[in-house]
């Protein structure tokens, strides 16, 4: 029960930070707004909320002398892998304290980037927070005001994993993997509702703009192949003529 319990509260975690990540790509481009900004900052709270859930439930188990070496390792491994999460968390807030130090929206310093991202994020940020709809209470100052607090929260959160690493001492190098790097995308096992909405949204823009990609590689392509056909007919000729 318990190891279902952690896997649980990880995933969670897991899937709020990756959503966290695409708010802050849209930071400074012309999808920025103070909507995203507010947005950002209840995702990020609730990242830290499941960080905490992780690190005390996660922690208790490990230092329980009683539990099988098994699950121990299970164990070992979940903790390795809340660890990474807390990095990439922690790497994103401090990207996001930049880029919104960097591109304050109230008074504009330089001019949002047209990075070819367009829409709303609401809708992942409604799955990161588990609702239906966006409520937005923030009033407009809040894209310079949240600035402080996230410079206190990556504080916290620095601290926070510089005591995991005192409470609970495991080497990363020594925990084995259970599966192939990857397999977890060629999986077909079904998951929850929650988890595929999260996933297809997040993964929705960049699958496109792979495909209009591709597109332009084709067309280049062809291109290319027209031209070197064409150099090689009036070469063909020049050689007839001259000889």
């Amino acid at each position: 029960m318990g190891k279902d319990e952690c896997k649980t509260m990880l995933d969670a975690l897991n899937k709020v930070t990756a959503c966290y990540r695409h708010l802050v790509i849209a930071l400074g481009s012309t999808s920025d707004s103070q909507n995203l900004r507010e947005e950002l900052k209840k995702t990020r709270k609730k990242a830290q909320e499941l960080a905490v859930a992780n690190r005390t439930k996660l922690t208790a188990l490990l230092k329980d002398k009683t539990i099988s070496k098994d699950d121990r390792a299970e164990y070992e491994r979940l903790w390795v892998l809340f660890s990474s999460s807390m990095e990439i968390l922690e790497v994103d807030m401090r990207r996001s304290l930049e880029i919104g130090q960097d591109f304050p929206l109230k008074v504009p310093t330089r001019h949002l980037i047209q990075t070819g991202m367009t829409g709303s994020t609401t809708t992942v940020a409604a799955r990161a927070m588990s609702v239906q709809n966006m409520k937005y209470e923030a009033d407009a100052s809040i894209d310079t005001a949240d600035l402080k607090d996230l410079e206190t929260e990556i504080a916290q959160v620095d601290q926070m994993m510089e005591e995991m690493e005192m409470k609970v001492q495991v080497a990363p190098w020594a925990v084995e993997a259970k599966q192939e790097a990857g397999a977890e995308l060629k999986s077909t096992v079904s998951v929850g509702n929650s988890s595929v909405g999260v996933i297809s949204i997040c993964e929705e823009e960049p699958k496109e703009a792979a495909e209009g990609e591709g597109d332009v590689m084709r067309v280049f392509a062809g291109v290319i192949f027209t031209a070197v056909l064409l150099i090689a007919g009036i070469l063909g000729y020049l050689v007839i003529n001259l000889s």
